[in-house]
């Protein structure tokens, strides 16, 4: 057998573990996971820029580059298998439908995500898409497929499927009044500088970090551009009291109930748990947790074991 076929006989091996990984039935991916939590920042901040819903940006990077795994993303930083055509810039040449095909390259990933969206935007058979609510994400997807970014006959549906099983849909609800999204640039962004920055996480369409060990709301609301007095009152405390490692701090004022897909599933009490700590954990209000179970704050005592209503 020759290189050339073997490298051929590979690429096929990469793409249908790929396809496996993507299939409806895979619950939850950690190389995926990891792969969201490291670039989900990028995809809000081209979201808040150009229009292009952070899912979709996430779930085709994801698709396109095997979780950033494949050989164009680990030598070109192209996580979206866009080709040369009329590029100026560096080059690569990759295995794709023919051999050796030409593909753009990059000096790092933000430059991949940023060239993705200045290429959905400025192609006149994408203008459609612009049309759409920015948080269609299934629409985006088959107008995708429709519009020929790629030839996979069930490119949508793969699409979707991410989408879904890792619920990126939550990403698309960031708007330009969360200041603390816009400072994820790619000056500051953490995963191309391994600067400090606070890795922000999503639940319950609402903005979270963890604190680190020495942490306070002051100096986390000096990072985020929201003063340290509404960050406390945001997560029911005060602004003085100490803050310790891995603590839940919300950056919007946390919801009356928890996600749509807790409706039917009470928390059940876990050992060392607080009516507070689980009010994080699901991003809702203390006092609506005690309200939805009908408890009184002065009296109930938690016990191990009980059941609450979160939603």
């Amino acid at each position: 057998m020759s290189i050339q076929s073997v490298k051929k006989y590979v690429s096929v091996l990469f793409l249908f573990a790929i396809a496996v990984a993507t299939s409806a039935q895979v619950k939850w991916n950690q190389t995926f996971q990891n792969y969201i939590d490291q670039y989900k920042d990028l995809a809000i901040e081209q979201m808040l820029k150009h229009r292009i819903p952070a899912s979709i940006t996430l779930a085709q990077g994801l698709l396109e580059s095997g979780a950033g795994r494949s050989e164009l993303a680990r030598k070109g930083n192209n996580h979206f298998g866009i080709k040369c055509h009329d590029w100026k810039g560096r080059t690569t040449y990759h295995d794709d439908d023919l051999n050796q095909e030409c593909f753009r390259a990059y000096d790092n990933v933000y430059e991949s995500y940023e060239d993705h969206s200045k290429f959905l935007c400025t192609k006149p058979r994408y203008s459609s898409l612009f049309k759409l609510k920015i948080t269609d994400y299934k629409g985006w997807a088959h107008g995708l497929k429709a519009a020929g970014y790629a030839t996979n006959p069930v490119y949508a549906k793969k699409l979707i499927e991410i989408i879904e099983v890792y619920r990126l849909h939550d990403y698309d609800y960031a708007t330009t009044y969360d200041k603390f999204v816009m400072t994820h640039n790619a000056k500051d962004h953490p995963a191309e500088t391994g600067g400090t920055l606070h890795t922000i996480n999503i639940c319950n369409r609402n903005y979270f970090l963890k604190a680190r060990r020495g942490d306070t709301f002051k100096s986390i609301a000096k990072e985020v551009g929201i003063s340290a007095r509404k960050l406390a009152r945001y997560n029911e405390r005060h602004h003085k009291e100490p803050l310790a490692e891995g603590d839940v701090i919300f950056l919007k004022k946390k919801r009356t109930k928890a996600d749509k897909a807790f409706k039917n599933r009470p928390h059940r009490v876990a050992a060392g748990e607080s009516m507070y700590s689980i009010a994080q954990k699901y991003g809702i209000q203390l006092k609506s947790l005690y309200k939805k179970n009908r408890l009184a704050p002065a009296t109930y005592v938690i016990r191990q074991g009980d059941l609450l209503r979160v939603y």
